[in-house]
């Protein structure tokens, strides 16, 4: 089973934003998809620490 999902509302600055729409498309992800692998992988990484 998937893990459930929740929509939030946040805001980024613009420059952010550009940069992580190019590097979800370089990942051939959606953004929404990539942001949550990056935040994944950050924290994954915390707790090894």
């Amino acid at each position: 089973m998937k893990p459930l999902k929740e929509k939030i509302s946040i805001t980024i600055d613009s420059d952010l934003l550009k940069e992580l729409k190019v590097q979800a498309e370089k990942d051939d992800r959606s953004l929404s998809q990539f942001i949550n692998l990056i935040l994944r992988r950050f924290i994954e990484s915390d707790k090894e620490d």
